[in-house]
C-alpha cells in the first residue's frame, strides 16, 4: 500500500511517472485543456490530472495501451458521432496511444465543459 507521503500531488509529478513518449501525449492534452479552459487550475483528484474551474471539467489519464478522458457524461451525448471511433462509457473516452490523440476535439470538449460549468455556477 502507498503511503500518504507517495501520493501524487501534482500534474508534474503524475506526468512524469510514464514513459518519454507517454509523458509527451500526456503534456500535449494539458497544454490543450490549458488553452481551452484558461481559468481553470491544475488539481489532483482521484490520483489523476484534473482542471477545475467552479467544479472539475475534465480529467485525464494514462493506461497501458490508451488515454482516460473524462469529461462527465453530457459532453459523451453532445459529441457522441465524432467519438463513434472510440470506446466510451457513461463519463468516459477511451483514446488508443496507438493512434494519433484528436487533441482538437478534447478542447471542443473542454469549451463545452466550461460553458456548462459557468451555467451552472452562474
Amino acid at each position: 500500500m502507498k503511503s500518504e507521503q507517495n501520493k501524487i500531488a501534482t500534474i508534474d509529478e503524475y506526468i512524469s511517472t510514464f514513459p518519454k513518449d507517454v509523458q509527451k501525449i500526456l503534456q500535449e492534452i494539458r497544454e490543450t485543456i490549458h488553452k481551452a479552459a484558461p481559468r481553470a487550475t491544475e488539481v489532483i483528484s482521484y490520483g489523476v490530472p484534473a482542471f477545475k474551474q467552479n467544479s472539475v471539467l475534465v480529467y485525464f489519464a494514462a493506461f497501458k495501451n490508451h488515454i482516460g478522458f473524462y469529461p462527465t457524461a453530457n459532453p459523451i451525448k453532445m459529441f457522441s458521432k465524432e467519438l463513434t471511433a472510440y470506446e466510451t462509457s457513461k463519463g468516459t473516452i477511451r483514446f488508443p496511444l496507438k493512434r494519433k490523440i484528436p487533441l482538437s476535439l478534447i478542447t471542443r470538449i473542454t469549451k463545452f465543459r466550461v460553458r456548462e460549468d459557468l451555467k451552472k455556477h452562474s
